[in-house]
């Protein structure tokens, strides 16, 4: 029945489709931009050997705490590519926390880019998500952005 009916409307079922193809410069590198909190990266991917340069710094020189380090490094070592390529990223904004959140999210997604197999194993382990969470804003009248001031019944 969903082959008739696919046919007529001349729409290929999910089966039939061809992979994607990679997004890649005419240097040969994937590009993408992430995001989290109020920083934003640019990534760029290409072939070579295990180094991670951020603002013109390695990544151990940049991120002196390791959690951040290991942080940018999730998604390649999850996809196996942690020895197999270079990354190049610029991030501005924020502290150091949300800068590595927005460097694994560019990292995540210039991975779909540069090889889009890896798009499900990556969605899953929820690295592709945008990660929404911002500071609130302060309200007038409060102290802070819900902290009332005290309360004097006398």
């Amino acid at each position: 029945m969903n082959e008739k009916v696919l046919e007529e409307n001349n729409i290929e079922s999910a089966d039939s489709a061809s992979p994607r193809a990679p997004k890649l410069d005419n240097l040969g590198r994937a590009y993408a931009t992430g995001r989290r909190k109020t920083s934003v990266s640019r990534v760029w991917l290409k072939h070579g050997s295990n180094k991670i340069s951020v603002n013109g710094k390695s990544s151990k020189d940049y991120f002196k705490r390791k959690i951040y380090s290991t942080i940018l490094e999730e998604p390649l070592f999850k996809t196996d590519y942690l020895d197999k390529l270079e990354v190049f990223a610029t991030v501005s904004g924020g502290g150091l926390s949300g800068q590595a959140g927005a460097l694994r999210h560019g990292i995540s997604r210039a991975l779909v880019n540069f090889d889009p197999s890896l798009r499900k194993k990556l969605k899953k382990a929820g690295f592709l998500t945008r990660d929404a969470r911002k500071v609130e804003r302060k309200k007038f009248g409060k102290h802070k952005a819900r902290r009332s001031p005290q309360f004097s019944k006398r």
